[in-house]
């Protein structure tokens, strides 16, 4: 039986994993999605045109597509040290040798290879929460992972740009590789295995976990809330500048802003689903609530209404409430096992929507306006609806496996 200061300190342990977890995510962030902050000077640099500079900027994401299954299931073999030690060096790796080489091609080849080894971090986080924190506390704590993105691209903001004007591109890639080999070099050093005796630590249940329909149906959920999220966060600022007149900085702090706000909201979902031992059900409530959100802002776009630009703000929150707790079932249905594979392939699935939507999206715009597109994001959350697996889904903290 533990006793209070083993309890204690395992407790201390814990929150110390999920730390360099969420340190490794959000410092291999600036370089695998934080380019596109300097875009003017990447055309400069590399003399390019404003769309060659755009497939370059975003280059990283190509790699990501093709490899967080692989090392989901790396991670399932051996572990998230091995996996975000040597994944996210690599990418410092990578982010250093672009310097190096002055082909477009070249670049856009090693941006791509540095955003296969830094997804390692995308996946490691979410394995570090199944494995170390028991059901009722995996809410708040996938809530807490959820934020290294907004706290990488928080961080690129501030820091990308101005080293880019003092020291150009050369200095970004520097500033982008050093982060990232610091955040390999502490997972090595301090990331640990959990007690045999932890939560989440037991063998996987036997067979393959998509011998369940609840998981297909929660990978299902979330490439339909991708929808209304990647038009919100890709076309909201555009439309605040063409449909209400705003200037395009203030556009952009307010959805900054938004941001910090769907952060914050993130963990207090997951505290939320913690305290009803659910992940579903809040998952569907917070639907109903995008549903309303994004009704009221259809319609004050279509007619140019001020309510529009509130509405705007909020489904920038709203959207994004529910990741983690799609994210954390989709884990606790594969069991500790086969984890790091079924989350691979969770973030695999919503990184395909939104390479697809965003193009899409933005042709249906151009054709029809931004109501056009906000009332695709609508239609796709409505549709989730039946979807969601919340029949038979087990509350008072038990880990909602029994969902059907």
């Amino acid at each position: 039986m533990a006793t209070p200061e083993r309890e204690q300190k395992h407790g201390r342990r814990r929150w110390l994993m999920l730390a360099l977890g969420v340190n490794a995510h959000a410092s291999v962030t600036l370089g695998l999605f934080g380019l596109p902050l300097v875009m003017p000077d990447l055309q400069r640099f590399f003399g390019l045109s404003l769309p060659v500079a755009g497939i370059v900027a975003n280059a990283p994401a190509i790699g990501v597509l093709f490899a967080l299954v692989p090392w989901g299931v790396l991670a399932d073999r051996h572990g998230e040290r091995l996996v975000l030690g040597v994944g996210v060096g690599l990418a410092a790796v990578f982010f250093g040798a672009v310097t190096l080489v002055g082909g477009v091609w070249a670049v856009v080849a090693l941006l791509a290879l540095a955003g296969a080894a830094g997804s390692a971090a995308m996946v490691g986080g979410g394995r570090i929460v199944l494995r170390w924190f028991e059901p009722p506390e995996r809410g708040v704590a996938m809530g807490v992972r959820q934020v290294s993105y907004t706290l990488g691209m928080a961080v690129a903001a501030f820091v990308l740009p101005p080293v880019s004007r003092a020291h150009g591109v050369p200095g970004v890639l520097g500033v982008c590789a050093a982060v990232s080999l610091l955040a390999a070099v502490l997972a090595v050093l301090f990331l640990a295995e959990p007690p045999h005796d932890a939560p989440g630590s037991g063998a996987a249940p036997a067979g393959s976990p998509y011998r369940r329909p609840a998981l297909w149906r929660v990978h299902g959920t979330s490439a339909l809330h991708a929808v209304p999220q990647i038009v919100v966060s890709t076309y909201g600022v555009a439309c605040l500048v063409h449909v209400y007149g705003w200037d395009g900085v203030d556009a952009g702090r307010l959805f900054g802003v938004a941001a910090i706000g769907g952060a914050v909201v993130r963990i207090a979902v997951g505290r939320w689903s913690d305290r009803t031992g659910l992940r579903m059900a809040p998952l569907r409530l917070l639907t109903f609530g995008s549903l309303v959100v994004l009704t009221l802002l259809l319609a004050g776009t279509f007619t140019g209404s001020w309510p529009g630009t509130v509405m705007l703000a909020l489904a920038a929150v709203i959207t994004v409430a529910g990741n983690g707790l799609a994210y954390l079932a989709a884990g606790e249905l594969a069991g500790p096992g086969a984890a790091g594979r079924v989350l691979g392939t969770h973030n695999t699935i919503q990184n395909v929507v939104a390479l697809a939507v965003t193009p899409l999206a933005g042709l249906l715009i151009t054709r029809e306006g931004y109501w056009a597109g906000f009332a695709a994001g609508l239609v796709c959350a409505l549709v989730s609806v039946p979807v969601i697996p919340v029949r038979g889904e087990r509350g008072a903290h038990t880990t909602p496996t029994g969902v059907t």
